[in-house]
C-alpha cells in the first residue's frame, strides 16, 4: 500500500493566503493609479411637473479636458459617477437651460464647440439646441 504524506498546516497556508494576499496587494495597488472622478453641477431645474431634474454638470477625472454635460435625473437625487448624459460638449459652457414645458427643454450649445452627444430626446422630453452661445 503506498504511504501517504501529509502537507503541514503552515505549508498549506503559505500556499493559499500568499497568493490571495498578493493578488489584493496588486489590486489595490492598480485601484490607486486610477483618478476618482468628481461631478460638479452647475445648473438643476426641476420640471414642471415635478418629475425630473435637468441637470447641467462636468465631470472632472483628473487631468481632463474641460466638459459640459446634461442629464435628467428623479428630482432631488445627485447625479450618479455613471450617469448618461443626452447632451456632451468638449468645452466649459454655460447651456443656459430651461424647461419649456413638462415635455421639452431647450439648451444653448457653444458655438465652435466639440459637441460628443446631443440627443434630439430623452426619457420623453423633446431636447431643443440653440446655437451660438
Amino acid at each position: 500500500m503506498p504511504r501517504t504524506t501529509k502537507m503541514p498546516m503552515a505549508v498549506l497556508l503559505a500556499l493559499t493566503l500568499g497568493p490571495a494576499i498578493a493578488i489584493g496587494a496588486t489590486l489595490w495597488f492598480v485601484a490607486s493609479l486610477v483618478p476618482e472622478c468628481t461631478i460638479d453641477e452647475t445648473d438643476r431645474l426641476t420640471s414642471p411637473d415635478n418629475q425630473f431634474d435637468l441637470v447641467v454638470f462636468s465631470r472632472n477625472c483628473g487631468d481632463t479636458a474641460p466638459n459640459t454635460q446634461a442629464a435628467l435625473v428623479p428630482p432631488g437625487e445627485d447625479v450618479p459617477f455613471d450617469a448618461a448624459s443626452f447632451y456632451s460638449v468638449g468645452a466649459a459652457a454655460d447651456l443656459a437651460p430651461r424647461w419649456v414645458s413638462p415635455t421639452a427643454i431647450e439648451l444653448s450649445s457653444p458655438a465652435g464647440a466639440t459637441t460628443y452627444r446631443n440627443d434630439d430626446t430623452v426619457a420623453g422630453v423633446i431636447v431643443t439646441y440653440k446655437t451660438g452661445s
